[in-house]
């Protein structure tokens, strides 16, 4: 005879291939093991597939009697449903303050926050610990990257006039050339870096993705602003490649921010504002404002990263001092700054063809590397270098800008 006490369970017309196993299944969650619980339905079916499920899932099915009162079969819980989860861990919390500072490589791509089963896969991320790669700024700069992302298809007017001379307009596709070189390094670098780290830090790799996604842009404006009127790509000088190049081979996290964001792109966003004040045409005004805004963001969090760590290892600055003369070994013999792009940077500057306009692009030219230099040497003493330092090692960054 059924138990008044024992829980029943009415399928109904409910089929185990319909979901039925559901209904089954949260029934069970609210008894200990060795209690059991009656299942009824009109699925003929419903009994051996009842067993199949069970035995899956470490229960055990007994028939009901006659005397049952419409019971079919009797499920008396198991422990395998609970043993499967006897030593699961949380994977942190689902926010920011629920990090783990070393989650373990098998957590693969499991959510944080999530219960994880025992086991699991290897994973093939090599950069696993917080301290390498986190920020607290990140959080909020991928906020503000995620609602700031603009369409170059209505964020600028293609169709604005640009009526240059054919000697400006060859000098700012020839800056558009250039600046789509190291827009390629600067997307490649991230993306690389972002393949690395563990899922775990979720913010890190956004803000990785959403860079990634800043550079891709860039590529595509630079590119249209540079073919707009029908002339040919500039020059691609050999020292500009070589000096990206080491940016490509640099293999720590943190040495790679370093070098790109904070000296790179930093530098960057000098030649982005001279480009904007200079700027022959509103489309050329627009692109290099809108390049600015972004890279702005790239270089806030390579600042805030690389401050976090000097917090934490007292053996950082020795190895960016390291990293920026490493560098600088490598392109001591190189040429330095395409000299096709510093000319076209004077044009873009002298606004005319007169000595005294050339003379004034020169003077605002040698203005914006001494600008650059500047710029490099206070982020430099915000990441806690003393004044001479950050002067050398200013002096040491590539010629080449980025």
């Amino acid at each position: 005879m059924t138990n008044p006490a024992e829980p029943v369970v009415d399928l109904e017309t409910l089929s185990f291939e319909q979901g039925a196993h559901l209904l089954v299944q949260q029934e069970l969650l609210g008894l200990r093991p060795g209690q059991r619980l009656g299942v009824t339905g009109a699925d003929p079916a419903l009994v051996v597939h009842l067993e199949v499920w069970c035995r899956a899932h470490g229960h055990r099915v007994t028939p009901a009697l006659d005397t049952d009162f419409g019971v079919r079969a009797w499920v008396e819980r198991g422990r395998a449903d609970l043993d499967r989860w006897a030593g699961a861990q949380r994977a942190g919390a689902p926010g920011v303050d629920g990090i783990v500072a070393d989650p373990p490589s098998d957590w693969g791509l499991a959510a944080r926050g999530a219960l994880i089963e025992v086991g699991g896969p290897q994973t093939p991320f090599d950069i696993t610990h917080r301290d390498l790669v986190w920020a607290e700024i990140a959080p909020a700069l991928y906020a503000n990257a995620a609602s700031a992302q603009w369409d170059p298809n209505t964020a600028i007017d293609w169709s604005a006039p640009v009526d240059n001379a054919p000697e400006v307009e060859r000098a700012v596709v020839q800056v558009m050339t250039y600046l789509i070189e190291n827009e390629q390094a600067a997307l490649v670098i991230p993306a690389k870096l972002l393949a690395r780290v563990h899922p775990h830090f979720r913010e890190v790799l956004q803000l990785l993705a959403v860079q990634a996604a800043d550079e891709a842009r860039h590529m595509e404006v630079f590119t249209r602003r540079a073919l707009l009127t029908g002339h040919e790509m500039g020059t691609s000088a050999v020292s500009g490649r070589e000096s990206l190049s080491t940016l490509l081979h640099e293999a720590e996290f943190s040495m790679a921010s370093f070098l790109l964001s904070v000296l790179g792109e930093g530098s960057f966003l000098n030649l982005l504002e001279f480009l904007d004040k200079n700027a022959p045409d509103p489309v050329t005004r627009m692109v290099t404002r809108l390049a600015r805004r972004d890279e702005a963001r790239h270089v806030a969090f390579g600042v805030a990263h690389l401050r976090h760590q000097a917090t934490l290892d007292p053996d950082v600055h020795r190895r960016m001092r390291m990293a920026v003369e490493r560098r600088y070994d490598a392109l001591v013999d190189t040429a330095g700054l395409n000299q096709d792009v510093f000319d076209s940077l004077v044009i873009l500057a002298a606004g005319a063809w007169t000595p005294q306009a050339i003379a004034k692009g020169y003077e605002a030219v040698m203005r914006l590397q001494s600008e650059m230099d500047d710029g490099r040497q206070r982020r430099l003493v915000h990441l806690g270098f003393s004044g001479d330092e950050a002067a050398d090692l200013s002096a040491l960054h590539t010629k080449n800008f980025m």
